[in-house]
């Protein structure tokens, strides 16, 4: 069995560990800026026997340097939605198909069969730049389904659209347009689950989850929003079916760390800043610190709370240190 048909098929915290630690000591030889950062830890990556002992990559790396194991150029370079004019991140994908089965069999254990489906992608800021893993992903999707379509900020055409479709639906649709559509509209929509991601960009306040999805609800006449979670550092993604409440697939885990000590997690309950597992980082690092803040729950579901403060240089205090 190769390595990916491993990781999709795990069924058990065994699996996953001994999967983790043979990823982590393949990428801590052969992923050049991780096996740097791990020798500036002193690690000893073969002296490793335990998850909790692998050190996190600061999720800035992929701004500055090529992530990157795979064998030969990649097939794909995915990159960040760059709020703000700060540094996109890059993403390379040796294998766009283990991509696509990543999101695939993600999408299918929350969601069931694509094909059961229409999906509707609001996604105008993500349409209007290259390099989008969320389009790429939402694009197939709407393929599986055979259904569905993107739009920009043509309102009028997606409520219309909807409305006449008789198939179950998902408006997968980032934070501040789902915002400006049920601000301007406030469509009631039949048979349909709204699925939040990517924040307000920029574009409105940040509000409260809580309030914001009360917004949604009350507009939309809906009694949950559904949460998509990735980024474009990742090659998986976790769900929420309400409450702000995510759950990962099989081969990936999220923790909390110590937001003054990276290296140190904190158990089940904790508030911190979160790390990521993502096994499906097969060529690049799966072991990401990232510049989410939240708390995670004995059954390994987790809520996302906010962002680090000054998040762009605290990730990598340590190698100065």
């Amino acid at each position: 069995m190769n390595f990916s048909d491993k990781i999709f098929s795990i069924s058990s915290e065994g699996e996953f560990e001994a999967a983790a630690l043979e990823l982590f000591r393949r990428q801590a030889v052969m992923c050049e800026p991780y096996k740097q950062y791990v020798e500036l830890l002193g690690v000893n990556p073969s002296e490793v026997s335990r998850v909790e002992d692998i050190p996190f990559l600061p999720i800035e790396f992929f701004k500055w340097r090529d992530v990157y194991c795979g064998e030969g150029e990649p097939e794909k370079v995915f990159t960040s939605s760059n709020t703000g004019g700060t540094v996109a991140s890059r993403h390379m994908m040796q294998s766009l198909a283990l991509y696509e089965r990543a999101f695939t069999a993600a999408f299918e254990q929350f969601y069931g069969a694509a094909e059961g489906w229409s999906i509707y992608g609001l996604l105008p800021n993500y349409l209007q730049r290259e390099g989008s893993s969320l389009v790429y992903m939402t694009d197939r999707l709407i393929q599986s389904c055979g259904s569905g379509g993107f739009y920009l900020d043509e309102y009028e055409k997606l409520i219309a659209d909807m409305a006449t479709d008789p198939k179950p639906k998902i408006l997968l649709g980032v934070s501040y347009a789902l915002w400006d559509l049920a601000e301007q509209y406030a469509p009631k929509l039949n048979n349909t689950i709204v699925m939040e991601t990517g924040g307000m960009k920029g574009q409105r306040e940040e509000l409260p989850k809580t309030e914001f999805h009360k917004i949604l609800c009350s507009a939309f006449g809906i009694e949950k929003i559904h949460s998509e979670y990735g980024m474009a550092e990742l090659t998986s993604q976790a769900y929420s079916s309400g409450d702000g409440v995510f759950r990962a697939p099989g081969w990936m885990r999220v923790v909390v760390r110590d937001v003054n000590n990276p290296l140190k997690m904190l158990p089940a309950g904790s508030r911190g800043a979160v790390s990521i597992i993502d096994l499906a980082n097969v060529w690049s690092c799966a072991f990401i610190a990232t510049q989410d803040v939240g708390r995670t729950f004995e059954d390994g579901s987790f809520m996302i709370e906010g962002r680090l403060s000054g998040s762009d240089i605290r990730g990598c205090n340590l190698l100065v240190q």
